[in-house]
Order: structure tokens, then sequence, then C-alpha cells
């Protein structure tokens, strides 16, 4: 054992920013992952863990003592050995033991596959960031990308716990200073002070500033490369000036990708009873509208709401939006009282709460709950 008789200097004030920044950027990403409406937090978070870790992966070759990667241990001997022996270890490590370096590299490399795949996702899925484009080619993988994302960032988590519950063990087993030396940087340990040099200064103030002018960029403007939105606002009126005319005259415009082609051809061929009302039209200007509402159903949308709801229905032959099978799970934990407030009144008022849903836009990001 190394005789603890002195401070050693063995974090520098940049790693141990990094470290509380990873912890906010980490901790955030994933309390946001459950609230739809705060997707754009989500995203901007862990866009800038991904950066934090590849300016990490720089500053791991650096030649920054305990902190470069030829400074971990690797062998798998060694990591071995301290598992077996970790509540009588035989040996004490000044910076990253075994289980330490093995998880640091493994977090770094999972953090940025979670980044890159929820990019995936947000593109796919919702048709916004850098891989919108990809909305209009993958969009019926959205559910596989999600699905990954969501295995990687478990694995992710996986490993971060497994790395914290390390740092406990240290605290109140070994009677370490694993935490304490991720604030004041020093260590309870004869062994050589950290000095970096001008060069490794430069960078690490690179490093942490560029990180969070990085965040505050992304939080402080939606309309970034990043996290634009590559929907497009359709102007149902330019678009087919009959269908808006007709149908916003008596009720909010309904986007045709809401429902599938069957329900369109039996709503459009029984107006005489349109939801207890008659919406009779004249031939041409009915069929003028059932072929918008055909060619512009469900099956030809890339939207997640439109492919969400035909593999809901399946075969049905619903023609209400709210009665579609995911359209009652999308809104199951809704209040019901909700619906039936003066600024909603009924379940079927969409723009109450989707504010640009007569452009045809869902985005997560837009939902707002009326508040008395």
């Amino acid at each position: 054992m190394t005789d603890m008789t002195k401070k050693t200097f063995v974090w520098s004030i940049f790693t141990r920013i990094f470290h509380i920044l990873l912890i906010i950027c980490v901790s955030i990403a994933y309390i946001t992952s459950d609230f739809d409406n705060l997707l754009s937090f989500h995203a901007a978070f862990g866009y800038t863990m991904v950066v934090l870790f590849l300016f990490r992966i720089v500053w791991g070759f650096m030649n920054v003592r305990y902190s470069k990667f030829s400074d971990f241990t690797f062998n798998l001997h060694d990591l071995f050995d301290y598992l077996t022996h970790i509540f009588h270890p035989k040996k004490s490590y000044i910076g990253h033991n075994p289980a330490a370096s093995w998880a640091v590299v493994a977090m770094i490399i999972l953090g940025i596959l979670t980044g890159m795949s929820g990019a995936l996702v947000y593109g796919t899925q919702e048709g916004m960031g850098i891989f919108s484009f990809l909305n209009h080619t993958y969009f019926k993988e959205m559910e596989l990308f999600e699905e990954l994302h969501e295995v990687i960032a478990n694995a992710f988590m996986l490993v971060v716990l497994a790395h914290i519950a390390g740092v406990l063990v240290d605290k109140f087993v070994h009677k370490g200073d694993a935490i304490t030396s991720m604030i004041d940087g020093t260590k309870n340990a004869n062994a050589t002070n950290l000095i970096l040099t001008f060069g490794q200064k430069i960078f690490g103030f690179v490093w942490v500033a560029t990180s969070i002018l990085f965040l505050l960029y992304l939080l402080s403007s939606s309309d970034n490369p990043l996290l634009k939105d590559g929907n497009t606002h359709i102007n149902y009126e330019q678009e087919h000036a009959l269908f808006f005319e007709e149908c916003s005259s008596c009720h909010i415009l309904y986007p045709p990708f809401l429902l599938p082609e069957n329900s369109w051809k039996i709503m459009m061929n029984n107006l005489e009873d349109h939801f207890g009302d008659d919406a009779s039209l004249e031939e041409v200007d009915r069929l003028s509208i059932k072929n918008y509402l055909l060619s512009h159903a469900a099956q030809h949308s890339t939207k997640e709401s439109a492919l969400k709801i035909m593999q809901s229905m399946k075969n049905k032959d619903t023609i209400a939006i709210t009665q579609t099978p995911y359209w009652i799970q999308r809104h199951k934990n809704i209040d019901k009282a909700l619906f039936q407030s003066a600024k909603v009144q009924k379940k079927s008022n969409c723009k109450a709460c989707h504010k640009n849903f007569e452009h045809g836009l869902l985005n997560d990001k837009d939902i707002h709950l009326p508040k008395e």
C-alpha cells in the first residue's frame, strides 16, 4: 500500500469542470427523455454530452498525468484481481483503478453512440435536426432506431451507475477520497503532482468554454442546424383551397395524414351524415376533396403520428381521429377535465394544445396544455 502522508494534485480544474458539466448533461437528458414537450432540451443536453466526450478523448492523448489513457489500467488480470478483492484491495491507485479505467472508456464510447443514435431518432422520427432529411426515406424504421437508441442509452446508464457504485465503495468501504478529489483536485498520496503545460491549459480552457457556449447556443435558439424543425409548414389554403374552405368553415382543419385512405373514403361517401350533420357537397367538389384526402392520407405521409395511427388501426374503419387506438393511448394520461375546460371544450379541438395543428405540424415541442 502507498503511504498516504501528503496531498497530491491529481485532477486539473478542467477535468473537474468536465465532470460537473457531464453530470448536469446526463442527468437533465435522462430526466427530460420522458417529457415529449421537452424533447429539444433532451437533444441539447445530449449533444453537449457528446461534445464533452469528444474533447475528453483528445485530452486523453495529451500526456496529462493521471488523465491520459496510457495511465489507465486495462490489464484484464488486474481488473479481475481488483474486482475479486474490491472490499479488501491489494493495491491503491492514484488515478484510475482497473474498473474505473474500463468504465471511463465504456462511458465515452456509449455516450457518443447514445448521442449519435439520438440524433438519428430525432431526424427519422421527428423530422428535426441534422438528420431530418432521413425522415422521408427511413420513417418506417423510426421505431427500430428508437429501440436502438434506448438500448445504447440504457447500457450507458448502467455503466454510469456502476461507476457511481465504485465511487461509493471507495468512499465508504476503502475510506478513500475519490469524491473529494473531484472537488479540490487532490488525493492523499505520495505521488507526483499534476502540472499542466501552457498548451494543455489553453486546450482545457477551450474545452470548457466551448462546451458551455455550445450548450447555451442550443438552448437559446431552436433554429440551429442540430435542433431545427425540418417539417414543412403546410398552407392548406394554397394547396387545396376547396378542402380548406369547406372543411374549416364548420370545424378546425384536420390534416389528411391523420386518417388512412379507407377512413376518408367512408367519410366522404357519407357526407349526408357527417357526425350527425348534413355536410353534402356538389359532386364535383366532393370528388375533388375526396381525391385530395386520399392522396395525402396516412399511407402517403412520413409523419410519426400518421405511421402510428396506421399501425394502431390495422383493419378498423374508424373515421374519428379521437377514436383511433393511437390517439386514445397517446392521451390516456391527460386529465379528462381538460377536454371539458373552457379553452378546449372537446377532444376534437386539437389545435387547443397543438398550436400548429392546422398547418400539419404535430411536433412534441409544440404541445402546450392550456391552463385555466
